[in-house]
């Protein structure tokens, strides 16, 4: 029996710091993966949190057929999507800036460079947001959080051919969309 397995019934038979300590082991995780499918660290902070009290309240309904981590991913983008579905995206620069919690921060690189550094981030993230929600997803799993085809065909509940060709999609879609952008 694995680590997950053992608190996972350890949970169920009560003990609620075993739950704490799956919630710990994932936090970071879950939320790095999740600030770039839903936009902002605020509704990322509210999505983690309710998936980690949907998984607490369906725990016994896991069923051991994937890992929990694949698991409780599924159900945080379930809630990603949901939650995007009911509220519109930010429009606003400045208001994605303030939301993402990025400050400008001195380290000693040349501040031209900085600046082109973060355009070309604003430029990718803008162009990420335009994608669909499909395509972003895969996009987020396979480049950001570095998930390999089958655990995003697990986690996304698709054969593994789907996820390729959503991925390839949209890479595509991506690298359009920023040659729009870049090009003069």
């Amino acid at each position: 029996m694995n680590d997950d397995a053992q608190l996972i019934a350890q949970a169920l038979a009560g003990h609620a710091a075993a739950f704490g300590q799956l919630v710990e082991k994932y936090q970071d995780r879950l939320f790095n993966t999740v600030v770039h499918v839903a936009g902002n660290v605020e509704d990322a902070r509210d999505v983690v949190q309710d998936a980690f009290v949907q998984a607490f309240l369906k725990l016994d309904t896991f069923q051991h057929a994937s890992s929990f981590y694949t698991w409780l991913y599924r159900i945080a983008l379930n809630l990603s999507a949901s939650q995007r579905r009911r509220r519109r995206p930010a429009v606003s620069v400045e208001h994605a800036r303030e939301a993402n919690g990025l400050e400008p921060v001195d380290d000693g690189e040349d501040p031209t460079e900085r600046l082109e550094r973060e355009e070309r981030c604003q430029q990718v993230r803008r162009a990420m947001a335009e994608l669909n929600e499909e395509h972003r997803l895969v996009l987020v799993l396979r480049e950001i959080d570095g998930c390999c085809y089958e655990t995003i065909a697990e986690i996304l509940d698709l054969p593994v051919g789907t996820v390729r060709s959503r991925l390839h999609r949209a890479r595509l879609q991506l690298r359009e969309q920023l040659r729009e952008v870049l090009t003069p």
